[in-house]
């Protein structure tokens, strides 16, 4: 059963975090949610508020101390310049100094890994965004590199397009490239809760769709 499980959750007020709190909540493990703004989580006793920001190491340890595996669903705030490597560096030494080794986080299509073979529909995406977002990408490998030179048992899930609904497909996941154009939120959830049971996709970077 999961609800001796305490799972770790950064980005939960975001619309893919949100989706991912509700169904670790139906699964039956216990929250701890990392937020600057506590207002903006759902009142619940299954879900243990953390106030703080993941720029700020000691607020990251306080999320993460007791848990068994960290979520992140992090997303860029508009105004504001890019976190994700500097999270990734407090994600990283809380996780290694508490011995927590299950890291799944969420991030794009444009992030590039050794094993890509990226399609020429994924690679004009990809191009498009780096014109578009170029510090917030060149970040996002950043946080790609520190993770990689971690000792942690870490997943990156990239997707396309994230639909905000309850509809459910058939997901596929490649190491290589996305095929599809989308996918569900509550499918997206759905992948990254498997995650943490799962050793198919440890110390790798899954594209996941479905539609």
């Amino acid at each position: 059963m999961n609800q001796n499980i305490k799972i770790a959750v950064i980005g939960g007020t975001g619309k893919a975090g949100r989706y991912l709190i509700k169904q670790l909540v139906s699964q039956g493990f216990k929250v701890k949610a990392l937020t600057r703004n506590p207002g903006k989580l759902e009142e619940t006793d299954l879900v243990e508020k953390v106030v703080g920001d993941v720029t700020d190491y000691e607020s990251v340890y306080s999320l993460v101390k007791g848990c068994e595996a960290v979520i992140s669903t992090l997303g860029q705030t508009k105004g504001e310049d890019p976190v994700f490597s500097l999270a990734a560096k407090n994600i990283v030494r809380a996780m290694e100094a508490l011995n927590i080794k299950i890291y799944i986080v969420l991030t794009g299509l444009t992030l590039d890994v050794h094993s890509d073979k990226k399609g020429f529909r994924t690679k004009i995406k990809s191009l498009t965004m780096k014109l578009l977002f170029r510090k917030t990408i060149l970040d996002k490998q950043h946080e790609y590199k520190i993770l990689q030179e971690s000792i942690l048992d870490w997943t990156i899930v990239r997707v396309p397009f994230i639909e905000i609904t309850d509809s459910r497909g058939d997901v596929e996941a490649s190491l290589s490239d996305c095929k599809g154009s989308g996918i569900s939120s509550a499918d997206l959830a759905e992948f990254l809760i498997g995650q943490i049971k799962s050793e198919n996709y440890i110390r790798k970077a899954p594209f996941i769709w479905n539609k």
